[in-house]
This record gives C-alpha cells, sequence and structure tokens, in this order.
C-alpha cells in the first residue's frame, strides 16, 4: 500500500465535517473535482470505501467512521508542530480572517490591529464586517476564523466567550434632548426612530427591550450604517438607539446621549467554530481580542 498524504487526509475530514464535497471545497479553497479526487486517491490507497450519499448529505462509511478519530489526531499533531516551529522562530505567520461588526471596526479594533501589526509583521490578519448573522454564516462556512460580535451566537458548532459589554443609549440632536436619563420605551415610542436595520443582534436586542415594555416601535428610518444614523439624528430628523461606544467621537457634536430605563445592554464576543484547532497567528488574535474594554 502506497503511502496517503495528509492533504488527502484533510480532504476527507473536511468533507464528513460539511456533509459535502461543495462546502468542503469552499472551506478548502479548492475546486470540487480535486476534492473528490483527493478523497477518492486516499479510498484507492487504503483499499476501502470511506464516504456514501444519504439524503443530500455525504456521510462516512463504517471505514470512514473508523478513520476519522485518527484523521483529527493528525491533524491536530501538524497543527502543533506548526506550532512549534513558529515559537522556534519567534513570530507569527499566516493568515487570520476576522469578522466583526461596524461598530467595533471602527471604534474598537484599529489600535489592536496596529499593535499586532508591529509585533507580528508576518500575520497577515484580514477584516470583514457584517452583522452576527452574516458573520456566523461565514464561520460555519469556514470563510472567516474568529468572529467578535453581538451575543447570543447560537448552534452547537460554536463555541462564544464574552469579551465586553456596551450599553445601548437614545440618542438626540444636540438641544432636543430631555433633561435627565431614564428614557423609556414608552416615551421613545412617541418619538420619530432612526434605527438598525433588522436582521442583526443589534436590532434583535432593542426590539426585545421594547417587546418587554410591551411597546411596538414604528421607525420612521431603518439603517444598516451606524454614522448614517448619528447624521440624520443630529440634523434633527428623528431620536436612535446606540450603542454607547459609537459616541466615542461624538462628545462635542451635535447629539447627545441619555440612558435608557431600565437600562439596556449588548454583550460583544469571541465566537470560533468547536472544531478549529487555532494556530499561533490565531491564538495571538483572540488573545488580543480577549483583552479589549470598552
Amino acid at each position: 500500500m502506497r503511502g496517503f498524504t495528509f492533504d488527502q487526509l484533510r480532504a476527507f475530514g473536511q468533507v464528513v465535517a460539511a456533509g459535502s464535497v461543495s462546502l468542503a471545497a469552499e472551506r478548502l479553497n479548492l475546486t470540487q473535482p480535486a476534492v473528490s479526487l483527493r478523497v477518492r486517491q486516499l479510498e484507492r490507497q487504503l483499499g476501502v470505501r470511506l464516504l456514501e450519499r444519504v439524503g443530500r448529505r455525504v456521510a462516512p462509511t463504517a471505514a470512514g467512521r473508523a478513520l476519522l478519530p485518527h484523521v483529527r489526531r493528525i491533524e491536530a499533531a501538524v497543527a502543533e508542530a506548526m506550532e512549534r516551529m513558529a515559537d522556534h522562530a519567534g513570530t507569527a505567520v499566516g493568515r487570520v480572517r476576522l469578522g466583526t461588526g461596524a461598530t467595533a471596526c471602527i471604534y474598537l479594533l484599529p489600535p489592536l490591529l496596529r499593535d499586532l501589526r508591529g509585533r507580528f509583521p508576518r500575520l497577515d490578519i484580514e477584516v470583514r464586517t457584517g452583522n452576527t448573522p452574516e458573520m456566523l454564516k461565514s464561520l460555519e462556512a469556514n470563510m472567516i476564523d474568529i468572529a467578535f460580535a453581538t451575543l447570543p451566537a447560537s448552534g452547537r458548532m460554536f463555541e462564544a466567550v464574552p469579551v465586553l459589554t456596551d450599553e445601548i443609549v437614545a440618542v438626540f440632536a444636540a438641544g432636543n434632548e430631555p433633561s435627565a436619563n431614564g428614557i423609556t420605551a414608552a416615551e421613545l415610542a412617541e418619538l420619530p426612530l432612526v434605527l438598525y436595520e433588522p436582521g442583526g443582534n443589534s436590532r434583535r436586542v432593542i426590539d426585545d427591550w421594547f417587546g418587554r415594555a410591551g411597546v411596538s416601535p414604528k421607525p420612521v428610518m431603518e439603517l444598516g450604517n451606524i454614522e448614517a444614523i448619528k447624521e440624520l439624528v443630529g440634523a434633527g430628523l428623528g431620536c436612535g438607539l446606540l450603542p454607547r461606544l459609537a459616541l466615542r467621537n461624538a462628545a462635542s457634536g451635535p447629539i447627545a446621549a441619555r440612558s435608557l430605563s431600565p437600562a439596556l445592554h449588548r454583550e460583544l464576543g469571541i465566537v470560533l467554530r468547536r472544531d478549529k484547532t487555532p494556530d499561533r497567528g490565531l491564538r495571538e488574535v483572540i488573545k488580543a481580542v480577549s483583552g479589549l474594554r470598552p
């Protein structure tokens, strides 16, 4: 029997994890025929059939199920070997794909990314923005390695670690704000509201807050851009609900913030795939993000 390759084992493991050759090809950044060829070569070299189709999914045969634990141990051993070599090289190398929301990308991440680039110049960090559901889909498809998102992150394949809590406040055009904090849902519902567009976890947190008060908000505008919401509120076209984090550079600007009653917060955290084996570069990014403070 000729020796098989790590790439063949990895292709088999990814097909089993994804339940699909095409999805495994996306995760491996290969063509579907290339993944199929690697699995067929592995089957020929082992003399067994490893995969079978069950309905719409591809599943391991009995032989495939027996092989799978060995594949995972080999992948872990290879990842550990690479980490040890990176330790000897004294630097983190490779690529880390980070998904996050626009607020964190603007107000939290720039100093962190600058520090990582200074300490690990050979580490390539790609940043993609989107709302939490979009990031979780990208994480599931292995299009990103880590998400820094508004929690919760539902799904058994994800591991979420809370990092920081960010207060959500009501914002008004400067001079039009109430004199005191403690704005209620009923009071806001009487005003023209400029809110996040539906679909993201931040908007869901806001809608749940109104729902607990028995109020259904009727926004006059729904936008996906925080800076656009701030500009419209500052122009006197309505009031908004925004994370206090997004107001860092607005202390002397045309908007004023007031706390809500009851207080409202969102939780930001790191989300990873449970089956992800972090290399040194990803570990350094996780460590840096874990230390973020509002």
